[in-house]
């Protein structure tokens, strides 16, 4: 072959390999581009609502953020500590003969079903609200909510009487959430922690009801 051959030959072959390293440079980037979509895509939740949450996580993750004011602020943070209460006294009750008043203990397991569904709402709604949980009701005797020293004293308490005093905590519990739900759809500002707000006091009144006509309870004042 002569030498203009021998050149052309080179530049084809030259030609060839810089048409191939510039084709996987492309395919490089468009590697890269994938899989930075899908990373981002996956810090944004692509397809989480087909996913469970994952085990031990406190809440749910909520999918878009939440402005939340004092008042939807200050709900949560006491409604909390009042739900892990009660949860609390049903815990205990679970120690004490099952054979006193059935009808309180089958209203019980509803309440610690939805009292545990109601902390992983909220919890999720302060995590959407950037807002820490604060405890800042620890050791306060406040209204409605079953303390250390209420349950010290139901732990002391004969079994025969430890149903009716069961009944008045939760009692009161029921009726003050009831109270606070009422105020939080009144001045809360977040539409979804008002729209939670009303579906607990639709469920605390249902409890009340259920608590209240039971075989032998005594009378009580209805709650709307």
């Amino acid at each position: 072959m002569s030498g203009g051959g021998r050149m052309d030959a080179h530049q084809t072959g030259g030609e060839r390999h810089g048409f191939t390293a510039r084709a996987w440079r492309i395919v490089g980037v468009a590697v890269t581009l994938v899989a930075t979509a899908l990373a981002v895509g996956l810090t944004q939740g692509w397809g989480s609502p087909d996913q469970p949450p994952t085990a031990g996580s406190a809440a749910p993750v909520t999918a878009a953020p939440v402005l939340l004011n004092g008042t939807d602020d200050a709900f949560i943070q006491l409604l909390i500590p009042m739900n892990e209460g009660v949860l609390a006294l049903i815990e205990h009750l679970d120690t004490r003969p099952a054979e006193a008043d059935p009808s309180l203990r089958a209203l019980l397991g509803e309440v610690r079903e939805a009292h545990q569904a109601e902390l992983r709402d909220l919890r999720g709604l302060l995590a959407a609200g950037n807002v820490p949980e604060l405890n800042i009701h620890e050791g306060h005797q406040m209204p409605g909510m079953v303390t250390e020293a209420s349950l010290a004293e139901l732990r002391g308490a004969p079994d025969a009487e430890v149903p009716a005093r069961a009944a008045a905590l939760l009692r009161a519990h029921l009726a003050q959430t009831v109270v606070l739900c009422r105020g939080e759809q009144t001045a809360g500002g977040s539409p979804e922690l008002k729209a939670l707000a009303g579906r607990i006091r639709q469920a605390r009144t249902t409890e009340l009801s259920t608590l209240d006509a039971r075989p032998g309870a005594p009378e009580a004042a209805r709650v709307n």
